[in-house]
């Protein structure tokens, strides 16, 4: 029923992207172009959630041009044949850590306004803790949400060093999260895409995007990978 109050721009992207399936060229446009992608898992919350579509940029100016904020999709360090998707912190030469609950960079420390708990924090709880305080973090231009679900002011971590061939990634969902603080940094050059637009989700009323991200120019691949 969601699916069907959506845009009608919507319903029409998805039958294109049904459409181009059928061709070789379709192929060629998710090697190289842009790709859907499935969410599977909860690491994105509330940013992204569980059953969202999104597109993922894969040109060659949407890899190079990756930034602190951005949402990005890459191999799985510890399994390169699963892809994830997380957010990059901190780019090459940049300094990461966390101090009583307040995340650094380059020993700045990165604002974060307390916007709540979450309202579906019952169904979030995880061992005995949460439910999550909701926080919109800004690093440079990019705006974004995040949770943590534990005592946000006992989290301390780092300082993380990032190599300069390299990016720092870490979940939205701050304590329910395998990213860079668990096994290092993600090389540049195995980057997959940067998330471009979120165009359909089951557990929304709205199709939401995500924050500052490009507009939708090009054409779309329909084969569906999973993080």
């Amino acid at each position: 029923e969601r699916f069907f109050g959506q845009k009608k721009a919507v319903v029409l992207f998805v039958v294109i992207m049904i459409s181009l399936s059928a061709f070789p060229l379709s192929q060629l446009i998710k090697e190289h172009a842009v790709q859907a992608f499935k969410i599977p898992s909860g690491a994105m919350l509330p940013t992204l959630m569980i059953g969202d579509h999104l597109l993922v940029a894969k040109t060659e100016a949407s890899l190079t041009s990756v930034q602190r904020g951005d949402v990005i999709v890459f191999p799985y360090p510890e399994n390169p044949e699963k892809n994830f998707i997380k957010r990059a912190i901190g780019l090459g030469g940049d300094k990461v850590q966390y101090i009583n609950g307040e995340l650094f960079v380059n020993d700045q420390m990165v604002p974060a306004k307390f916007l709540g708990v979450a309202e579906d924090g019952d169904q979030q709880q995880i061992a005995g803790y949460g439910p999550p305080a909701v926080y919109e973090e800004q690093i440079g231009n990019r705006s974004y949400r995040v949770q943590y679900l534990r005592d946000r002011a006992k989290l301390n971590g780092g300082p993380w060093l990032v190599p300069q061939d390299a990016v720092f990634v870490m979940g939205d969902n701050r304590d329910n999260s395998r990213d860079s603080r668990y096994w290092g940094p993600v090389p540049r050059n195995t980057i997959i895409g940067k998330a471009m637009k979120l165009y359909w989700s089951w557990d929304r009323a709205d199709t939401q995007y995500p924050e500052n991200t490009p507009s939708l120019s090009f054409t779309f691949s329909f084969t569906y990978s999973t993080f």
